[in-house]
């Protein structure tokens, strides 16, 4: 008996089911070539449906969208990754808003500390001062003035105390939910600000600042010269490109709060140029 029991073990164990091994995970360059594949096709990815879909950690979904962010295969935003358009693409502003959402906290956390009560200060479009507009809200300062053409900014500080609010009118840009034009810069033209607050699409030190949209950018190097002091607000993405319109030269702003990833001599260039850099 104990032969033949000994036999039966041996023979179920080589015809067992194939089906019932557990299935490899697939290796990491595999499984980022087909999550690439993915936002391909659906436009976006989120860490919660890479977790579900391949069996892996967030943590482990989350290295392979920044892998996946730095060849260039995705843009990584706040929980996942979307599609990459094109170079500097002008994406609506509900995208805008997802992307580099940590640096773009620090940053305006950062901006924040330099807007005193009794000042007049200017809020520009972007995701940016969407952002410095929320930090403004939760922690106003007593009895600031804020100068906006941006939608997004003017509702979230709308009713707080405090704060008077100057919107600027024109014509509507609805990617930015923003209003420029000439009827915008003919209203800026009476107004002064203590300071004024510049997100931009890019920054390359032997160009200037730069955007994507030929209105706004006239419409920013008015607020420049309507500002007696410019911080320009700007992910470490932003640096190294040139976008569709020239705003204004370095020589134009006092300083650059950007995250601590900006390029090393960027960032010695703009310092030994007497432009304060913080880091962040």
């Amino acid at each position: 008996m104990p032969h033949i029991q000994a036999g039966t073990r041996q023979h179920t164990r080589t015809m067992a089911s194939p089906s019932n091994k557990p299935v490899p995970r697939l290796l990491s360059e595999e499984r980022r070539r087909e999550i690439a594949g993915l936002v391909d096709r659906q436009g976006r990815i989120t860490v919660d449906e890479i977790r579900q879909r391949f069996g892996v950690s967030a943590v482990t979904a989350r290295s392979d969208l920044d892998t996946l962010s730095e060849n260039g295969s995705l843009v990584r935003s706040h929980g996942g990754g979307i599609r990459p358009l094109a170079k500097n693409p002008d994406y609506p502003l509900k995208i805008r808003e997802t992307m580099h959402h940590e640096e773009k906290v620090r940053i305006a956390r950062a901006a924040l500390n330099y807007i005193q009560p009794f000042q007049t200060v200017i809020l520009c479009s972007g995701s940016t001062s969407a952002e410095l507009a929320s930090q403004l809200r939760l922690y106003p300062r007593e009895h600031t003035t804020v100068i906006t053409y941006a939608l997004n900014v003017a509702l979230a500080l709308a009713e707080v105390q405090g704060i008077s609010l100057i919107m600027i009118g024109g014509i509507l840009r609805q990617v930015s939910n923003a209003f420029v034009g000439p009827h915008a810069e003919e209203m800026l033209a009476s107004l002064h600000a203590d300071h004024l607050f510049l997100p931009i699409v890019g920054i390359d030190v032997s160009f200037g600042l730069t955007t994507l949209d030929i209105l706004e950018a006239q419409l920013n190097s008015k607020m420049i010269r309507a500002a007696r002091e410019v911080t320009v607000l700007a992910d470490s993405t932003k640096f190294g490109h040139r976008s569709l319109a020239l705003i204004a030269g370095l020589r134009t702003i006092h300083r650059v709060i950007t995250d601590s990833d900006a390029p090393r001599e960027a960032v010695d260039k703009m310092r030994t140029e007497g432009i304060d850099v913080v880091l962040v």
